[in-house]
């Protein structure tokens, strides 16, 4: 409504100035002239309250766009695979949720529907100068197509630099966030002015990039600015000579000023704008990239989920049958023909030196990697089919790597699962012997923590990681058993969880110390992507091979 209210002021209100100039000033006739003022003060009026219930609306709207745009972006960001997140620094996928969400949303407020409005009273504008004088308007048609030329040619090089602007900017916020998480090894190894050169270089990239953009911005509006001041100088120079002659009316003059200027203000804002939606066209490229990432496996056949879902009520075995991996076509292979069965209570072992292959086995049984070959089936049904939410409800993984959030010790536990109530916590905490240091903090299971759990020792927030795997009541345990950087107290405790862990799940682990090794029902052990051996601890030792030279280095 407020669109045709705007287009409708812009044009009555020359037509009145021309009515008192020509009708009244010029002929010293001012009856009825009170009446042209105030209704020309109250098309002004309307005008404005238009333009900013018009305004008003449009900002509204762009922001609620952005605002379901982030949420989708956010909801896609969460669905990827976890190898995205392993080949895409945070810093740039933090750049694409935020400055290049604000820059569309920059875009929106600042008015797509703007554009189309100041169209529509150009065209409109033009209309009624032609209606009164075709050879006045005749001027400003000539130097319309002076500005197309020069704003599509400026427009190119915006895109190109603002381009560069984003992934220079990307490259370096993702560059600064790798330093802040790692600031503590910079400064014990006095690596400062080292990373402060490489970040210098980063932003001097982003820096001439901003700085080619700004040339061409400023460009665009000067040169803008200079044909706009040069038509209304043609302007008032024809029009005397009109004047002179009779042909024109001193109404007609000033009316066709006071709508050049109105014309013009539409397109150097228009100018303006095009900066600004070059920056939101090239942000939307790099947000569309994002949302083509594709997403984690999960089918949508309701009735073939459905019986997925019946299939895998609960864990009964797990079929490794020939499987391989690489991480890309052109490269060695790190897995090589991998073969081997889990069933409901077992416990498998994995062992192996640096470098072997046995992390990249729990990242494809847990879909990190996804581009495996063979076959992988849990209950009979193949890996790739089965729901991402299911294989989360089967699977808890524990690494060796923790992180914590910056929530209550609770909530670190449960994560806000809708299957995780209060007394699941407690649970899962007594399970891991975590309620032991629990209970001592002030607040228990309500203590804040800071950023990552450092309020914590490393060995109490892997316990917490430890019972938060728990409290999810899955039924195929995946863990890296590594106790590094852990006090002999927490490593007890931490111990007595994996023994317990041992005792009533059925359980994959990365084996480090002899003592779980011997507890497992079978040892796989791993070499150049291979299963060189496999057996208990007593056949492999007799065999004297790979496992008998490494059981003598493993921790006891």
């Amino acid at each position: 409504m407020a669109i045709p209210i705007t287009v409708g002021a812009t044009l009555v209100l020359p037509w009145l100035v021309i009515r008192i100039v020509d009708d009244h000033l010029m002929k010293d006739q001012f009856k009825g002239f009170s009446e042209l003022v105030w209704a020309s003060a109250g098309i002004i009026l309307l005008g404005y309250v238009a333009d900013a219930v018009y305004t008003f609306s449009l900002q509204k709207t762009g922001q609620i766009a952005i605002y379901e745009l982030r949420k989708e972006l956010y909801k896609h960001i969460l669905s990827l695979p976890r190898i995205f997140f392993d080949q895409k620094p945070v810093g740039v996928i933090l750049t694409r949720i935020t400055t290049d969400l604000e820059a569309l949303g920059e875009s929106l407020a600042a008015g797509v529907l703007s554009v189309f409005t100041d169209l529509l009273k150009t065209i409109a504008l033009l209309g009624v100068l032609i209606y009164f004088s075709w050879q006045l308007t005749l001027i400003i048609l000539l130097v319309l197509p002076a500005i197309y030329i020069i704003s599509n040619y400026l427009r190119v090089k915006l895109r190109l630099y603002y381009n560069l602007t984003r992934e220079a900017l990307a490259l370096a916020t993702g560059f600064l966030q790798e330093c802040l998480n790692g600031v503590k090894t910079v400064q014990l190894y006095a690596s400062e002015r080292k990373v402060q050169k490489q970040y210098e270089v980063k932003t001097q990239h982003f820096l001439h990039a901003q700085s080619r953009s700004n040339f061409y911005d400023a460009t665009l509006f000067s040169v803008i600015e200079g044909i706009t001041s040069t038509a209304m100088a043609l302007m008032i120079w024809y029009g005397a000579h009109e004047i002179l002659d009779g042909n024109v009316t001193v109404g007609t003059l000033i009316g066709f000023i006071n709508i050049l200027n109105r014309i013009f203000v539409p397109i150097r804002e228009f100018t303006q704008q095009l900066t600004v939606f070059q920056r939101a066209m090239s942000s939307l490229e790099n947000i569309e990239k994002l949302f083509r990432e594709k997403t984690d496996v999960a089918l949508t056949d309701t009735e073939l989920q459905n019986g997925i879902t019946r299939k895998l009520d609960g864990f009964e075995n797990l079929i490794f049958e020939n499987v391989c991996f690489r991480y890309s076509p052109d490269s060695p292979y790190v897995l090589k023909g991998i073969t081997f069965e889990v069933n409901k209570g077992e416990k498998i072992a994995i062992v192996g030196t640096t470098g072997s292959g046995k992390s990249t086995i729990l990242r494809i049984l847990t879909r990190t990697y996804t581009n495996y070959e063979g076959s992988i089936r849990i209950n009979g049904v193949e890996l790739s089919a089965i729901p991402r939410g299911e294989l989360q409800r089967l699977i808890a993984m524990m690494q060796q790597e923790t992180y914590l959030f910056e929530e209550k010790v609770g909530f670190n536990i449960s994560l806000g699962r809708e299957s995780v109530g209060s007394l699941e916590v407690e649970e899962a905490a007594r399970y891991v012997y975590a309620n032991k240091f629990i209970e001592q903090l002030p607040g228990k299971f309500d203590f804040q923590l800071l950023e990552n759990g450092k309020n914590l020792s490393e060995g109490q927030a892997r316990l917490i990681i430890f019972a938060r795997a728990i409290a999810g009541k899955s039924d195929l345990f995946v863990l890296d058993e590594a106790t590094s950087s852990v006090d002999s107290f927490t490593e007890n405790l931490i111990q007595k969880a994996i023994g317990r862990i041992f005792e009533d799940k059925t359980v994959i682990v990365i084996a480090h110390r002899l003592s779980t090794i011997r507890h497992s029902t079978n040892i796989l052990v791993i070499s150049n992507g291979f299963i060189a051996e496999r057996g208990d601890h007593t056949e492999l030792v007799s065999l004297n091979g790979i496992y008998a030279r490494l059981s003598q280095t493993l921790e006891q």
